[in-house]
């Protein structure tokens, strides 16, 4: 995928780049994988905001993707690959030999008019799913499942790639994009190859308005506030905050601080995350 840089017409385009959309190859997303899906702008089913800085962006519908990938030994399609608005990854329209369509995470690389398979028996091939234990070590993989039959939970973001490091018993040792090395049942399904859309990180929004229609709202910061809004507020011109570390709104420590709580699935992790220097 090929980044567009706009002409400097106005302050807002010096700088600002899109997609080229080159790999799209069909506008119109397929009707019967619709779903609805409503703007909760943060909000629990309470009405309580329990995410801050969301609201607005622009109406969406919902793709329903295929995360399970269970239609083992069926040859697929690719029928066209399709922009999502609700994920940074491009989808792609899979054409079962059976006459049933579903939308995938479309990998980097996968082309239209491409076969691809799920199953033990499938080939190792970039779009194909497979179990952990027929994939070879130090393949890149993506969409990895936690638990068997429950679907992909990991790496599904555009460019995200995981490693197949190791097989020790029942278990693979997977790289996670992160860093984390982490132990995944070798029943587990996966697929091949990594998510496309490489070049998501590289966009520069370019101004305010383009958060905007993503749903983001202004946050402001909490050394520009008073006292009795933020604990980083108060002092005269920019002063420091005050304290050993930030804090939160409310007082607790944040940016940082590990908020990991999950100690039953601890055993399951041989390394963790490498730190951002």
């Amino acid at each position: 995928m090929a980044i567009k840089v706009y002409k400097p017409t106005t302050p807002s385009r010096r700088g600002m780049t899109g997609y080229s959309f080159e790999e799209i190859t069909e506008a119109k997303p397929f009707k019967p994988l619709l779903a609805p899906i409503s703007q909760k702008a943060g909000r629990n089913v309470r009405g309580k905001v329990t995410v801050r800085h969301r609201g607005g962006g622009h109406k969406r519908r919902y793709r329903v993707i295929d995360f399970r990938r269970d239609k083992f030994g069926i040859p697929a399609r690719v029928e066209a690959i399709h922009y999502d608005p609700n994920r940074t990854a491009r989808i792609a329209l899979l054409l079962y030999a059976d006459g049933e369509r579903r939308y995938i995470l479309a990998p980097a690389g996968l082309e239209v008019n491409a076969e691809v398979m799920s199953g033990p028996s499938a080939d190792v091939r970039v779009g194909n799913a497979l179990p952990l234990a027929n994939i070879p070590l130090g393949t890149t993989i993506h969409n990895i499942e936690l638990y068997p039959g429950r679907g992909g939970q990991l790496a599904r973001a555009a460019g995200s790639a995981a490693r197949l490091m190791a097989k020790e018993g029942d278990y693979a040792h997977i790289r996670l994009p992160s860093g984390e090395v982490r132990l995944v049942r070798l029943e587990c399904l996966a697929t091949v190859g990594q998510v496309s859309n490489v070049e998501h990180g590289n966009i520069q929004l370019g101004k305010a308005g383009r958060k905007r229609w993503l749903g983001r709202r202004p946050h402001t910061r909490g050394s520009a506030m008073t006292p009795r809004d933020h604990p980083h507020g108060g002092g005269e011109g920019k002063a420091p905050i005050g304290m050993s570390s930030p804090k939160s709104p409310w007082g607790k420590p944040t940016l940082g601080k590990k908020t990991r709580r999950n100690k039953s699935t601890d055993k399951y992790i041989v390394r963790r995350r490498q730190r951002k220097r």
